[in-house]
């Protein structure tokens, strides 16, 4: 399988999981898996998350903040990795618009993260289309200011750190061609699903899987790691 190495991630084209087995084949207790605390911890974030959604749908605030420390990073890496400009900007629109929509929201966290990235990029080409045609693009206010809601600001150490790695993953994205680009971030920064993807582009899901499939070759033979 081909794999590479984004901001210390190990990506693949699948984002992980075998094919299952036949029907009717025994199962020995070397093929079951323990679980891990990784494992643990994880489904622990996904319990929080999809809680933090409900109460947010609800004008709960802080479970607009615990939404916002997950996703409005990515949501900086991935408009970054399109080249956009003035990426804060493009994500503060999409939080106002996020904060309008969530009272009439309906749906789990997969939905809700696939909704922001939908937003973030009919936003981004839609000031695309603004600057070709030479219109001003007005920033708008930050979504947390205008709400009254407060995230927690990470550590200037743990900024730091993830701002090189979000660098040099973005270094690498950029290399690629603009559609491959869009494609692994949507997969692998926003964390989409290949189905996700897929509706959002306007593409098979075939399509986008042998799209980050390349991708992932190209960059691993950039990375060295074939």
């Amino acid at each position: 399988m081909t794999t590479a190495s984004l901001g210390g991630v190990t990506l693949d084209a699948t984002n992980g999981g075998g094919l299952p087995r036949r029907l009717g084949t025994i199962t020995s207790r070397a093929d079951v898996r323990v679980p891990t605390a990784e494992d643990v911890r994880d489904q622990d974030a996904a319990e929080e998350l999809e809680f933090a959604l409900v109460a947010a749908c609800a004008g709960d605030e802080a479970g607009f903040a615990t939404l916002w420390r997950d996703l409005h990073p990515r949501l900086l890496r991935y408009l970054k990795a399109r080249g956009d400009d003035a990426a804060e900007d493009l994500a503060a629109e999409t939080w106002m618009h996020v904060v309008r929509g969530l009272p009439t929201f309906e749906g789990q966290f997969a939905d809700f993260r696939a909704w922001i990235f939908t937003i973030a990029r009919h936003r981004a080409i839609d000031q695309g289309r603004a600057r070709s045609r030479g219109l001003t693009v007005v920033s708008v206010a930050d979504p947390v200011e205008a709400s009254g809601q407060v995230p927690t600001a990470p550590s200037a150490e743990q900024e730091a750190a993830d701002n090189d790695a979000t660098s040099e993953a973005l270094r690498l994205v950029a290399t690629l061609p603009p559609t491959q680009a869009e494609m692994v971030a949507l997969r692998v920064v926003a964390g989409l699903d290949v189905a996700d993807v897929a509706q959002l582009m306007d593409k098979r899901p075939g399509a986008v899987r042998v799209g980050v499939h390349r991708a992932l070759r190209t960059l691993a033979r950039t990375t060295g790691l074939t």
